[in-house]
C-alpha cells in the first residue's frame, strides 16, 4: 500500500487547521493538484520536515488570497504529516523527507517519492518550490542546484542572498532540478512572519508568470555561495552548547556566527577529545576535516577562514541532520557541477 495520497480538491477545513492539526484530514503525505488558467503546474512542497510550519501557512496565504479561481495550476505535496502533529523534524523510525528524493529503495517513502515525480513529470511540472525553516539564526536564502539563468531568476526573487550546492543528493530540489526550474526556500525558524511573507510573493508571482525568462545580468545581482562541506557530530561524541561537560563544549551562541566570514583561529568548542571531533565531508564524500580545523591546548580551532551556515544549537537536530555547512563565495565563471547520478534519474535528462 502506497504511503502517498492523491487528490484533485481541498479536504473540507483543511486551510483552518495548522500544522499540528494536518492529521485530523489527512492520512499522511498527500500530494493535491488543484486547477488553474495555465494549465502547467507550478509545484510547492511544505512540511518535508514536519517542524517547519511556513510551507504550510504559505499555501493557507495563497489560497485563501485566490479562492477557487488560481492564474495557474497548483500542485501541493504535504509532507511530513504525523511528525507536524508532535512539531518534530521526522519521527524516530521515520527517514528524514528531504533525504531520500535519490534513493532507489522498496520503503513506503521510497514509493512514496517515486509517486510524486512520475505524477509532476506527466503534468509538465512549471517550477518546484521547496519551503523550509531553519533551527538555528540565519538569514533569508534560497538555495539553487544548477546555475542556469532560470533558476537563478527564481532564486533571486525571493533572496539577494543564494547557495549553489549538488550535495546532499538526495535532497527534493535536486530531483525536480532535472524537470524544472527549482528552489529551495529558507524561510528562517518558525513564525518568521518575514520569511512567511516572502515565501508568499514568490508562490504568488510564480502562479501569475507566463514564463520563466532567465535573464543572464542576474547574476549580478546575486550573492552567489557554494556548498563544500557538511559537518557531522560522530553519535559517540557528546556535545554542549551552555556549558555543560561534554566531550564538545561549544562557545555560547555559536548560531550567531552562521553566514559570518570567521577568520583562521577562531575557537569553536573546548574539547577533552584528542582526535578531531567533527566528520566533515566534501562533495565527494572525503573527510577534509583537518582542512578546516585543528585542536590546540584543549580549543576546537579554525584553520582557515570559512563562513557556516545553518549552525543549530538544538542538540536533536545535530543528531538528525548535522551541525553546519561549510560554504565559499562562489564564481559563476567556474560553471556547475554535474548532477550527481541517481537510481531514480539514470535514464532522466534535465530539460532544456
Amino acid at each position: 500500500m502506497s504511503l502517498l495520497s492523491i487528490r484533485h480538491d481541498l479536504p473540507a477545513d483543511v486551510l483552518r487547521r495548522p500544522a499540528t492539526r494536518l492529521f485530523e484530514v489527512l492520512d499522511g503525505p498527500t500530494l493535491i493538484h488543484l486547477p488553474g488558467d495555465r494549465p502547467q503546474p507550478l509545484f510547492v512542497s511544505v512540511l518535508m520536515h514536519g517542524n517547519e510550519d511556513t510551507g504550510w501557512r504559505v499555501i493557507r496565504n495563497v489560497l485563501e488570497e485566490y479562492g477557487e479561481r488560481l492564474p495557474r495550476a497548483l500542485s501541493i505535496f504535504i509532507g511530513n504529516v504525523r511528525a507536524a502533529r508532535y512539531g518534530k523534524r521526522r519521527l524516530e523510525r521515520q527517514p528524514d523527507y528531504n533525504r531520500i528524493w535519490a534513493a532507489d529503495g522498496d520503503t513506503p517513502e521510497h514509493d512514496m517519492v517515486r509517486g510524486v515525480l512520475a505524477s509532476m513529470r506527466e503534468r509538465q511540472v512549471f517550477a518546484s518550490i521547496d519551503i523550509h525553516n531553519n533551527t538555528g539564526i540565519n538569514p533569508h536564502y534560497a538555495c539553487v542546484n544548477r546555475l542556469d539563468p532560470r533558476y537563478l531568476e527564481l532564486a533571486r526573487r525571493f533572496s539577494r542572498m543564494v547557495i549553489y550546492f549538488t550535495r546532499p543528493s538526495g535532497v527534493q530540489s535536486l530531483a525536480f532540478a532535472r524537470l524544472c526550474p527549482a528552489v529551495t526556500l529558507e524561510c528562517g525558524q518558525p513564525g518568521d512572519e518575514i520569511g512567511i511573507q516572502l515565501a508568499t510573493r514568490l508562490v504568488r508571482q510564480m502562479l501569475e508568470a507566463d514564463s520563466l525568462q532567465g535573464d543572464p545580468a542576474l547574476i549580478d545581482d546575486i550573492d552567489l555561495y557554494h556548498t563544500v562541506a557538511v559537518t557531522k557530530v560522530p553519535n559517540d561524541i557528546s556535545i554542549s552548547f551552555s556549558g555543560e561537560v561534554a566531550d564538545v563544549r561549544f562557545i555560547r551562541g555559536i548560531e550567531q556566527l552562521n553566514f559570518e566570514e570567521i577568520p583562521a583561529g577562531t575557537r569553536l568548542a573546548d574539547v577533552t577529545t584528542p582526535s578531531m571531533p567533527l566528520n566533515v565531508m566534501d562533495e565527494d564524500g572525503r573527510d577534509i576535516g583537518a582542512a578546516y580545523f585543528e585542536i590546540n591546548d584543549g580549543r576546537l580551532l579554525t584553520r582557515q577562514a570559512l563562513m557556516p551556515s545553518m549552525l543549530t544549537v538544538n542538540e536533536r537536530i545535530v543528531r538528525q541532520d548535522c551541525l553546519c555547512y561549510l560554504m565559499e563565495r562562489y564564481d559563476p565563471s567556474r560553471g556547475e557541477k554535474p548532477l550527481p547520478e541517481t537510481p531514480l534519474w539514470n535514464d532522466a535528462a534535465p530539460r532544456s
